[in-house]
């Protein structure tokens, strides 16, 4: 019986620390962001379609900014559901510069023949 009981308590917590999960808003499908608390078909719709056109969001008040219908308030819910940012790619300018120091270094390491 005490066993029966642990495994369900072990059950519960895994499908409970599963809901916690973060969910990115910048890397999630349609599918991923409507398991946040609040994000349903329509506004993980249009979630994607302002990442579409603008690009990552930097935090919650890009989001609120670009995304119709989500404010401040909805923000801090959505958050609190489990909604992040994750790591914003640097502009491709910067990328592309970190790369030529990268192939420059790469350069002067290699021993001249």
């Amino acid at each position: 019986m005490l066993k029966k009981m642990l495994v369900a308590v072990a059950v519960s917590c895994a499908t409970l620390a599963s809901a916690w999960a973060a969910v990115d808003v910048n890397t999630a499908d349609q599918a991923a962001l409507e398991t946040v608390r609040g994000v349903g078909p329509a506004r993980a719709a249009a979630i994607i379609d302002a990442r579409t056109k603008g690009g990552p969001f930097k935090d919650g008040a890009d989001l609120a900014a670009r995304v119709d219908g989500i404010g401040p308030k909805s923000v801090t819910k959505l958050e609190e559901a489990g909604l992040s940012y994750g790591k914003v790619a640097p502009p491709a300018a910067a990328k592309k510069g970190a790369e030529k120091g990268a192939a420059q270094a790469k350069a002067k390491a290699e021993p001249k023949k």
